[in-house]
């Protein structure tokens, strides 16, 4: 079974965020990614990115709640990080 856990977070430039993280993670892990949205295979789980207007949604995936936590405190720190000049609010549902 897998667990998720999703946040939606307002910011104009959702997409710009998406890009910066999958390049990031991109020198760790091989995927091919677009603009408004995708899927970063972690060893621990997975994150959904997804750019639409406003918005930026992303959602942690793994197998058990303790592996849940893991892609969501990997994606809330790299986010932190690139969007620095904007106060985010990272709100996750569970």
């Amino acid at each position: 079974m897998t667990l998720t856990s999703t946040t939606k977070i307002a910011t104009t430039k959702a997409s710009g965020y998406l890009q910066q993280l999958c390049k990031h993670f991109g020198h760790k892990t091989e995927f091919a990614f677009t603009p408004l949205d995708e899927k970063i295979p972690f060893g621990f789980g997975t994150g959904v990115l997804q750019a639409t207007g406003d918005t930026f949604a992303i959602t942690a995936e793994a197998h058990n709640n303790r592996g849940c936590d893991k892609p969501k405190h990997v994606i809330n720190s790299h986010l932190e990080r690139v969007s620095f000049r904007e106060d985010l609010t990272i709100n996750w549902d569970n």
